[in-house]
């Protein structure tokens, strides 16, 4: 049999993500012209994960923070083979809380720095320069903490098909999971449980996506008054002779 696990607004949030990042990565390391779409992938990665952040409240059952914590007694548990469940497991979960945090803290340093060139983002102006090149430096070693992440996120998707013979992708992209036999009887009575009492529904996510897009308003800094035009230039004029 198979249940629904991952709903709609979990699976367009997280391939959106997945290339969202790979290419503010790329642009960053191109550089030049192309920071000015570094920096407008940067304000869409701000508006996801704050989605995903409220989504975590309003969401369905399996994308609810509260079902997944990774709680102390939940890690050993898992650790010593002993937890049961769907969704992310407590380990994965501290994958989700870390990857949020750290892509989170990614995008919001952003929004302070510069290249000592032509770019500058759209906060640049809320901090003076010599905390802008603070901050442009912590968000050049956090970069190095996202690849970390990254790595780690792929090797346990890889891990989890080979060893566990447990794809993690399909049901991100079909939102449906396959349960083996020997667990058909201990999930559905669970499972329609939850799935009954914890629903997404149109009002929390159409929360969700007014708070992510506020997100990436304030971000943007298109609120700001626009700065006073350059003086005219000095008109010179030339002795006739």
């Amino acid at each position: 049999m198979r249940i629904s696990l991952w709903d709609l607004p979990i699976r367009v949030f997280h391939w959106t993500l997945v290339p969202s990042v790979m290419a503010a990565i790329a642009t960053a390391i191109i550089g030049g012209n192309w920071m000015v779409w570094h920096g407008r992938l940067g304000l869409l990665i701000i508006g996801l994960v704050t989605f995903r952040v409220m989504w975590g409240f309003f969401g369905s059952h399996y994308a609810r923070f509260c079902q997944f914590f990774p709680t102390p007694t939940k890690i050993i548990a898992y650790l010593n083979g002993h937890w049961q469940g769907e969704g992310h497991n407590p380990l994965g979960a501290l994958s989700v809380f870390g990857l949020l945090t750290i892509l989170g803290l990614q995008a919001v340093t952003g929004l302070f720095t510069n290249d000592d060139i032509a770019f500058t983002a759209p906060l640049f102006s809320l901090v003076d320069k010599e905390q802008s090149n603070q901050i442009t430096q912590l968000h050049t070693w956090n970069a190095y903490t996202i690849y970390l992440l990254i790595g780690l996120h792929i090797a346990a998707i890889a891990f989890y098909r080979i060893v566990k013979k447990n794809d993690l992708i399909r049901p991100m992209i079909t939102g449906w999971k396959e349960i083996d036999k020997d667990k058909e009887i201990e999930i559905p009575v669970a499972h329609l449980q939850a799935q009954m009492e914890t629903r997404g529904s149109w009002g929390g996510f159409i929360v969700s996506l007014v708070v992510a897009l506020a997100a990436v308003y304030g971000a943007s800094g298109l609120w700001q008054p626009a700065p006073p035009p350059p003086p005219p230039a000095a008109v010179v004029e030339t002795p006739n002779f």
